[in-house]
């Protein structure tokens, strides 16, 4: 967009701006991704944002007016918030239906993965694969995003996210539903072919810095590797997702 010759970056489609907006946002109880608020930030009306905050669990972030001013020209009254253009949904209340209905379920786990386009395209892959939902942390992940919505090809409109404050209980929960809990990493100790992916699997995938954590790690049932006969010694996370899905969907099409 042009104005006056000069080029202002539109406003992106997921984020909503103004004390007023946000507060609405969180009063319909939308799903909403992020929170940035202005450092110092004593208007009156802010101080009803913050009773609207109050005992609530959202992802906030106290940032430089600078900051807020490279995401949207208007006037943003020193908030703005991502929202988020999927219902997210609880890991424990999916996995219990798909049990009660008698199903099988194939989990994507999703440690940290950070970048908004590598995880759009690997939701793209999983539903090629046939996973059933998508598990990632409520801190610390790429959220679903408009990004991630056009990366992905429609995929995160088909797929499950489910969204959890403690991965590791929730893992442990599906141990405890009778999944085979799968971390894929390079320090593990069976090759992915080896790997019996039949019926509800768990597959863990790390962060493209640091891969899996310890926690997760210890958690698991099997630490699975690819096989790599090059000198690089680490795959990029979306390859590597594809990589371990197709195994799975090999081995339960063909025995």
């Amino acid at each position: 967009m042009r104005e006056n010759n000069t080029y202002i970056k539109p406003t992106p489609s997921d984020v909503i701006f103004g004390i007023r907006a946000v507060i609405e946002a969180i009063r319909s109880e939308r799903e909403i991704n992020k929170i940035m608020i202005l450092k110092g930030m004593k208007k009156e009306l802010f101080q009803e944002l913050k009773e609207e905050l109050a005992n609530k669990d959202y992802y906030l972030q106290f940032v430089p007016i600078e900051k807020l001013d490279r995401i949207t020209q208007e006037n943003h009254q020193g908030v703005i918030a991502y929202v988020a253009p999927i219902e997210y949904q609880n890991i424990e209340e999916f996995v219990d239906k798909r049990i009660e209905n008698g199903l099988k379920s194939n989990i994507l786990v999703l440690d940290r993965i950070t970048d908004v386009r590598n995880f759009g395209a690997i939701a793209r892959t999983a539903e090629c694969q046939g996973v059933d939902a998508i598990l990632i942390p409520s801190r610390g992940s790429a959220m679903v995003t408009a990004d991630a919505m056009k990366t992905s090809a429609g995929a995160l409109n088909r797929i499950p996210v489910c969204k959890t404050d403690n991965l590791k209980n929730s893992l442990f929960y599906l141990q405890q539903s009778e999944f085979r809990i799968v971390a894929c990493t390079e320090k593990g100790n069976v090759p992915l072919y080896e790997v019996n992916f039949r019926g509800s699997v768990a597959t863990i995938f790390g962060s493209e810095e640091d891969g899996i954590t310890s926690d997760l790690l210890n958690l698991a049932d099997i630490k699975a590797r690819i096989p790599m006969r090059g000198e690089i010694s680490s795959l990029n996370v979306g390859v590597s997702v594809g990589m371990a899905l197709y195994e799975k969907t090999r081995q339960e099409l063909h025995g």
